[in-house]
């Protein structure tokens, strides 16, 4: 069943128009091309054979006359140069007979007068003109004059008749192809008219028709659909037009649904976060308060408990002293554990309070060079330096913002670990060293100790984590512990690089200032700018390699305070292998 024009598509309807308009555009234009040939061929014949052939008729016309002169003129004189516009009219009219003919092939009705004409003067020639020639010249020009009589001039207004009928002719021939011509002008201009007629009317049409199919409902549709964008979400789309737009229209709606059914989940889940939000509100009440608990009980075990502890260790240490030797040897280990046991309580206490302070007891962040630390903590560590005859050098270290007191307790944490790590009968080597990776300083800490298997790469930042027995390496476990709180406050992350071969490599990164991070990328497109060949080689991507901060720079090494110049001398050499520090 054919479908209705309603139910049409918008495509179908358009396509429709268009081929209607493209037909009747495709016969004005095959009949303009027929017009236009009759009018080209009209214009020709006017043009190119008319308007020759009434010239001509016009030259053979004069040339006739010059021909009767010049007998005329003979018979006066009888002077043979007289005869020459004869002799030459002669050969131009038979010249003009035969461009007349081909000019008149056209023109059937014309050739029976132009043979007239020729034969008229053929006949003219023959008993006229030929006779008065020979007898002017045999008897005298007497003679000559005598045969012309008004029966010769009669002859001759014959063909001056006959050449003028042929000259209306083709004149009324003339007349007849500028009417042609007139009239194929007339019907090109109508022809075009139409041609823009129809367009127009096809451009009305489809004006209208865009505008009832298609902008009215489109209308409707902005506006419905506006009034769900208002708030209305519970307002049904509906459509009309083609089935395009009508489609349009279920789409809208179907989204309008989805929208709707996800607002509604989405107020649901409103309220489920603003019920969760309160429960969290009350959650960080409870933990404000129980951070405020935890640090009365940080006050409480830093003042209250280490009093007992401290009285314990003195009173058990006292024992120690006084009755070493006077009891039996089970009552002298007994003595000793509890001393050993209370100094432990003691440090572990220590230990847990100064976890709990990293990030709560802040003096504020300011700009930290890093070099200075290492100095600091070589100062620190000297007398375990100086028991394990260790070596600590640093490569050249940047400047960072943070607190200096947390990140000396970091270096130094790290520093000890590396000596008291320490393999036996080998004298540890620590090097600490800094590179830019993007907008980041990744300082490492290596040693040649007895290194970190993979496995347990990540369980030693754990607090209270041991690998080892106190009795093999004596500690309480909490070191690596606050190293990776204090790095975490910072902004940064710490790791174990597990690709080490010997000992152990910790890493960890620190923001860098921003104009590090420009002289560093200012370096890279420096050094990517360079010719090849200039021995400029790339830094690659702004990051710094080597144990310094260029890679250029050799390693400080740390020993008992070299900066105080030549009174260290003798330090020094108390020192055993320990080297000095540059700081």
């Amino acid at each position: 069943m054919t479908p209705q024009p309603d139910n049409w598509t918008l495509r179908r309807r358009v396509v429709t128009l268009l081929a209607v308009v493209s037909v009747l555009l495709g016969a004005l234009v095959a009949a303009e091309i027929a017009v236009a040939a009759q009018n080209r061929e009209h214009t020709h014949a006017v043009l190119d054979r008319t308007g020759p052939l009434r010239d001509q008729s016009q030259e053979l016309l004069s040339v006739l006359v010059d021909q009767e002169t010049a007998i005329r003129g003979y018979t006066l004189t009888g002077d043979q140069r007289e005869l020459e516009p004869y002799t030459q009219g002669s050969a131009r009219e038979q010249e003009l007979y035969r461009s007349m003919g081909g000019l008149l092939g056209a023109y059937p009705a014309l050739v029976p007068r132009l043979d007239a004409v020729k034969a008229e003067a053929a006949q003219w020639r023959a008993t006229v003109a030929e006779p008065v020639i020979r007898t002017t010249a045999e008897d005298g020009t007497a003679a000559g004059r005598a045969l012309i009589t008004e029966e010769s001039r009669q002859r001759f207004e014959v063909i001056r008749a006959s050449l003028t009928g042929l000259q209306q002719g083709i004149l009324d021939e003339r007349e007849k192809g500028a009417a042609a011509i007139y009239r194929t002008s007339t019907l090109l201009v109508v022809l075009l008219i139409v041609a823009a007629l129809v367009v127009v009317v096809a451009g009305g049409v489809l004006l209208v028709s865009l505008d009832r199919i298609v902008v009215r409902p489109l209308t409707r549709l902005a506006e419905e659909v506006r009034e769900v964008a208002a708030g209305d979400y519970q307002h049904r789309i509906t459509g009309s037009g083609p089935p395009e737009l009508e489609q349009l229209a279920g789409d809208v709606d179907a989204m309008r649904q989805k929208i709707a059914k996800e607002l509604a989940e989405v107020r649901e889940a409103r309220e489920s976060i603003e019920w969760v939000n309160g429960q969290l509100q009350r959650q960080a009440e409870e933990l404000t308060r129980s951070n405020r608990d935890l640090e009365q009980f940080a006050y409480v075990a830093s003042h209250d408990l280490q009093e007992p502890l401290r009285k314990v260790a003195s009173f058990c240490q006292l024992l120690q002293r006084r009755y070493a030797g006077r009891l039996d040897e089970r009552a002298d280990q007994y003595i000793a554990f509890a001393v050993d046991g209370a100094q432990r309580m003691q440090r572990l206490i220590n230990d847990l309070l100064a976890f709990s302070r990293i990030g709560r007891l802040t003096s504020g962040f300011t700009e930290v060079d890093l070099n200075r630390v290492m100095g600091d903590v070589a100062g620190q560590t000297e007398s375990a330096r100086q028991y394990a005859d260790a070596e600590l050098t640093w490569g050249e270290l940047p400047v960072i913002r943070g607190e200096e007191p947390l990140l000396t307790n970091l270096l130094a944490n790290l520093v000890s670990n590396s000596v008291k790590f320490r393999r036996p009968d080998v004298p540890p080597r620590v090097h600490v060293s800094a590179r830019l990776v993007g907008d980041e300083w990744e300082v490492s800490c290596r040693d040649n100790g007895i290194g970190i298997e993979p496995e347990f790469a990540d369980k030693i930042f754990v607090i209270f984590q041991r690998l080892h027995s106190k009795d093999a390496y004596p500690g309480t476990g909490i070191g690596l512990a606050i190293a990776k709180k204090i790095v975490e406050y910072h902004g940064g992350r710490v790791w174990v690089d597990t690709d080490t071969t010997e000992g152990t490599t910790i890493r960890f990164t620190l923001p860098a200032l921003p104009e590090d991070v420009e002289a560093a990328r200012a370096a890279a497109e420096a050094a990517a700018a360079a010719e090849p060949g200039d021995g400029t080689e790339p830094a690659g991507d702004g990051e710094s390699t080597g144990d310094g901060v260029n890679g250029a720079e050799p390693p400080r090494q740390a020993g008992p305070r070299a900066e105080e110049g030549a009174d260290a001398a003798p330090d020094s050499d108390s020192a055993g292998d320990v080297k000095e520090t540059v700081a």
